[in-house]
């Protein structure tokens, strides 16, 4: 298998957007095209005029201000500024962010999401079957998060602060739910939703996303996501299933159809009719549905043992054994992971956005970049023998930045390029298995009294 046949762009257009979009300082130029970008915007209903910065220009601005620590809109016009002139344009661009912010405000959200999943489909499909479980499924992880954002009216509206923080004190925050695969780490899709309200629920966003799961995949989470109706919409969608039980469905092995010691088979029946169900999708659903119940243990020097029940649609002891659902269900950590790289490595924990809409423009430009690192570590994989989950992110993100503050991160030069590969694919993770690191802070906050009302409030005290 070609490595290029992951991530090799097409030909490029003759024009302004050339000079700037593949100039090799700005992040992923090599990696995503301005064809592909193209035919995505064509793909968009509504055209609106822009002036300099085109729809092309103002993602890849966009892009830079997630990659680089320096996430200003002023760093971000400078930087266009530079390789503009760099590429020997003598017309002047103002050094005014105005042009640049009306123009991320034009910039379609759906055009950055179609843009993101499309990157993750695209690495999804490429990825060499001895990379598969058994080499021939494809795992997929499931769970949820949060982001906060800033403090104004409209976000308040949409993403209202939780109910226990005073008006004026706490933050707008929004629940997401990401689907990650296990095998490269890219995020195939996301929804996003307030962080409490009807319908705002994990299993709620999830439903929002359903289309991700093909036929013959396996999909991995939490105790949360064992329910009846979505282990039905899996198991009719032809998806299998690992969840632990949920903590309100008791389990007896004395019960259902014996498989082995602690393992067996069960009839779920189907609840009553919850509100967000309409009739005819609840009459639609099966009246009861065949789960394997298992108790698996996990066993870690120096740790007393874990025991856990395991909920799957796998009802073959003989084709999966509790050794095997026992092994998958430990790769659901991979998303805890690959969630802290989006939020804490390339810090979208907190975000920006005066505006729910560019709220989600911010996390959909995250998603792109973070699909872009992930493609670029497949290749360094491919290339030297390894797996993308033995590679470090955080290494490969340092190893891409510095490349390309040296104008050299670039698929064309092909001697700097498998050098890129070459770096990234020696950055291995250390082989930590069942770490696990307890949820506390050492480093001290400053000792400056936390806030109790709205800061105008103490304004006014103090003025007084």
């Amino acid at each position: 298998m070609n490595i290029n046949s992951i991530v090799r762009p097409t030909s490029h257009p003759k024009s302004i957007i050339k000079a700037i979009i593949c100039n090799d300082g700005l992040p992923f130029s090599k990696i995503l095209s301005s064809d592909v970008i193209s035919s995505i915007i064509n793909q968009v209903p509504y055209r609106q005029r822009y002036g300099f910065y085109s729809p092309d220009i103002t993602l890849w601005a966009f892009l830079s201000q997630v990659f680089d620590a320096d996430h200003s809109l002023d760093a971000a016009v400078s930087r266009v500024i530079a390789f503009h002139l760099s590429q020997g344009r003598e017309d002047i661009i103002s050094s005014s962010t105005s042009a640049y912010s009306q123009a991320r405000t034009k910039l379609s959200e759906e055009m950055i999401a179609n843009l993101a999943r499309q990157s993750a489909e695209q690495l999804e499909e490429a990825v060499p079957k001895n990379w598969l479980w058994r080499m021939l499924y494809h795992l997929k992880l499931v769970d949820g998060s949060t982001v906060s954002m800033p403090d104004t009216a409209e976000n308040q509206v949409l993403y209202p602060q939780p109910d226990s923080q005073k008006k004026g004190v706490g933050f707008p925050i929004a629940r997401l739910v990401a689907v990650i695969s296990c095998v490269n780490g890219a995020v195939l899709d996301l929804a996003l939703g307030p962080y409490s309200g009807k319908k705002t629920g994990e299993h709620a966003l999830l439903r929002q996303i359903m289309d991700v799961f093909k036929e013959g995949d396996v999909a991995l989470g939490d105790c949360y996501y064992a329910s009846y109706f979505l282990m039905a919409a899996l198991i009719k969608m032809g998806v299998n299933a690992i969840f632990p039980i949920h903590a309100a469905r008791d389990c007896d092995f004395r019960t259902g159809k014996k498989l082995g010691k602690n393992d067996h088979i069960v009839e779920w029946i189907k609840p009553t009719k919850p509100e967000w169900m309409n009739q005819e999708e609840y009459d639609n659903t099966q009246s009861e549905i065949s789960i394997r119940e298992v108790s698996v243990t996990t066993t870690r020097d120096g740790y007393r043992q874990e025991t856990r029940v395991l909920v799957t649609t796998f009802l073959d002891p003989v084709e999966v054994s509790k050794d095997d659902l026992n092994i998958l269900y430990s790769c659901r950590w991979w998303i805890e992971l690959d969630l802290r790289a989006l939020k804490t490595t390339l810090q979208m924990d907190i975000l920006r956005g005066q505006s729910p809409e560019m709220v989600r423009k911010e996390i959909w430009v995250h998603i792109l970049a973070y699909n872009m690192i992930r493609k670029i570590m497949a290749q360094a994989a491919l290339a030297h023998n390894t797996k993308p989950r033995e590679l470090s992110f955080k290494g490969a993100l340092n190893i891409i930045k510095s490349f390309r503050e040296r104008g050299i991160l670039s698929e064309s030069n092909d001697k700097m390029y498998t050098t890129l590969l070459q770096a990234i694919a020696r950055k291995i993770v250390g082989n930590r298995p069942n770490r696990q690191e307890p949820r506390v802070v050492k480093r001290r906050p400053k000792a400056f009294p936390r806030m109790q009302k709205a800061r105008h409030l103490y304004r006014k005290m103090k003025s007084e």
